[in-house]
């Protein structure tokens, strides 16, 4: 049986011809790329898909495989490869020709080898980022009308089947519901969301998850060995890193790294790996967030420049930066991480004390900063100069005193420059929290409540949505007394009787106190209203007798000045917690006269 780690077939011997002629030299062998050479020709190759494995190998066993199948997942996953050891296992006929379908084909019998050539008529695959109309569609359901030429099974393969046109799509459905019962059809795609609803229902849908970073480096490593290729652990690291839980692309990155090679054959080491990546050295990115961490300009573009010349790409030590930075979140989240074996030396030990020392609210101001650093270095048209403006504003708001400590500041009439508390971590601690959860205000007024005032009242009536309370607090009140939990007041004639009624109703529901509304015949004071316009007649006077708006109206004579209205939405401001600003309970003993 075909594996995984199978040698290419030798060169035939070549000999003198019977003429005694020099023997003609041999061709050179087209190479063969590791992502070709490697591929899975069985279930048990393929890596980090076990869910599928297991749920195809069942399937066989009871025989009950399905008509059509779904594959998704991201680029080079195994997608095409599952789809081709698909079309073998079910057409194997095993070393003696009598065999059925298999999960495990043979690899030797005519029908294996023909679909490992790519060259069984019965075996179509169709690339539908190409083929998108309905007429190559009609193709594939013209030729699911005859029966196979020499497989069992007639098998149709549609890659990046999401290309398809919607009528493409609506060609394929009754035939994709319905298929002869010797079609089989493996559609994949990398964008699962693009394909019609109606599609993925007739269709058994598998998802192809990204490979570990731990799996890909034991297969590399695996494929290294047999290569006979010296490479160190850690350029297998950032191979496997680099892929982005895709074999195919780590295994052309390691095409490309055994290509670097080295001039005396010796092993090829991390950093050469890292240098043909354009990454940053790992040891780079943890001074570089130590010298982020303590403020320190000068020596954050210091390490960037050394990692420049290096020739990192900046704006991709900006992206290891946040990574970083999610990773420090996460162990200081979960603190076992530090001691999972799944994390290179490095990230447990120096990650381990950078976290210690850092806070949540700090690590995620700096996660949303980098986050828009990253994107700003892509839209900028030096990157370098862009990563060294983040980074110099990084080291500028690592010092920055937390919102807790800002408002503690405030509160005790102190000013707000200057650094944080050297005792406290970066990011600041416990005071923060209270900002973050958007009490900061109700905190300050609860700490020094100032008196209520009668505006307070009718800014609660315009809060509650109470309109004709708070247009006759306005229009028709004139306070006599305001001494909280008791309010003197004369109504005009046109006001409800029942005003008192509704205002001590509204009061004693939000402050859970009983109040006296208490109504007197004393002229008291001009309704607000009144007092509103007439503070607006004198403001509108003040302007007219101004000497530069007199020369104005001199000059442009028919020129008039009008006072603005109000905004029809604007409401009074209300206290941040009304019900703190409520008098203290020795104000409310004996009012029950």
């Amino acid at each position: 049986m075909a594996g995984l780690f199978e040698d290419e077939s030798a060169p035939p011997a070549v000999g003198a011809s019977l003429f005694g002629d020099e023997p003609e030299a041999p061709k050179a062998v087209a190479y063969r790329v590791l992502a070709r050479k490697y591929r899975p020709q069985t279930f048990d190759d393929l890596i980090g898909q076990e869910a599928l494995v297991r749920t195809l190998r069942n399937a066989f066993a009871m025989n009950r495989i399905a008509h059509a199948f779904m594959l998704t997942g991201v680029r080079g996953v195994g997608k095409t490869t599952t789809a081709r050891i698909l079309a073998r296992a079910l057409n194997c006929t095993g070393p003696d020709g009598q065999g059925g379908p298999t999960p495990d084909p043979c690899g030797v019998c005519e029908n294996c080898i023909a679909i490992l050539a790519d060259r069984h008529p019965d075996v179509v695959e169709m690339d539908a980022a190409s083929n998108t109309g309905v007429e190559d569609v009609r193709e594939i359901i013209e030729a699911t009308r005859f029966r196979p030429l020499s497989a069992r099974m007639k098998i149709f393969i549609i890659d990046e089947v999401h290309m398809l046109s919607r009528n493409a799509f609506n060609a394929l459905l009754k035939t994709l519901e319905e298929p002869p019962p010797h079609i089989k059809f493996v559609l994949a795609t990398t964008e699962i969301r693009k394909v019609p609803v109606t599609v993925l229902s007739r269709c058994q849908r598998f998802d192809l998850r990204r490979v570990a970073v731990a799996e890909l480096a034991a297969h590399f490593t695996r494929i290294a060995q047999r290569e006979q290729v010296a490479i160190a652990a850690g350029a297998i690291e950032h191979i496997a890193r680099a892929a982005d839980g895709s074999v195919r692309d780590g295994l052309s990155l390691l095409d490309q790294a055994i290509a670097r090679g080295t001039e005396d054959d010796s092993e090829i080491s991390a950093e050469m790996v890292a240098d043909m990546l354009g990454l940053a050295d790992c040891s780079y990115v943890f001074d570089l967030m130590e010298a982020v961490v303590a403020g320190d300009a000068a020596k954050a573009l210091t390490i960037a420049d050394g990692a420049y010349e290096r020739g990192a790409d900046l704006g991709v030590l900006l992206a290891d930066l946040l990574g970083l930075a999610h990773l420090l979140t996460r162990m200081k989240s979960v603190p076992g991480l530090s001691a999972s074996t799944t994390l290179p030396e490095a990230e447990r030990t120096r990650g381990a004390a950078l976290a210690g020392m850092l806070s949540i609210p700090f690590l995620g101001r700096l996660w949303q900063m980098l986050l828009k650093g990253v994107q700003e270095v892509e839209a900028a048209p030096d990157r370098r100069a862009a990563a060294e403006m983040i980074l110099i504003r990084l080291c500028h708001v690592a010092d920055m005193p937390p919102p807790g400590e800002l408002l503690r500041r405030i509160t005790e009439g102190g000013g707000i420059s200057g650094p944080a508390p050297a005792s406290a971590p970066p990011g600041g601690g416990g005071g923060a929290r209270a900002v973050a959860n958007g009490n900061g205000a109700m905190m300050a007024a609860a700490a020094a409540p100032r008196a209520i005032t009668f505006n307070d009242v009718v800014a609660l009536a315009s809060a509650r949505r109470d309109a004709i309370l708070y247009a006759h607090l306005r229009q028709s009140v004139h306070l006599v007394r305001f001494a909280p939990p008791v309010i003197e007041m004369r109504l005009e004639p046109h006001a409800p009787r029942d005003l008192a009624q509704k205002l001590a109703a509204l009061l004693e529901a939000e402050t859970n106190r009983r109040w006296t509304i208490a109504l007197s015949n004393a002229p008291g004071a001009p309704t607000l209203d009144e007092a509103e316009g007439a503070a607006a007649g004198a403001a509108l006077q003040s302007a007219i007798d101004h000497p530069l708006v007199k020369a104005i109206l001199e000059t442009f004579p028919g020129a008039k000045i009008e006072a603005q209205a109000p905004a029809l939405d604007d409401e009074p401001d209300l206290p941040a917690d009304w019900a703190a600003l409520t008098p203290p309970d020795e104000l409310y003993e004996g009012d029950d006269e």
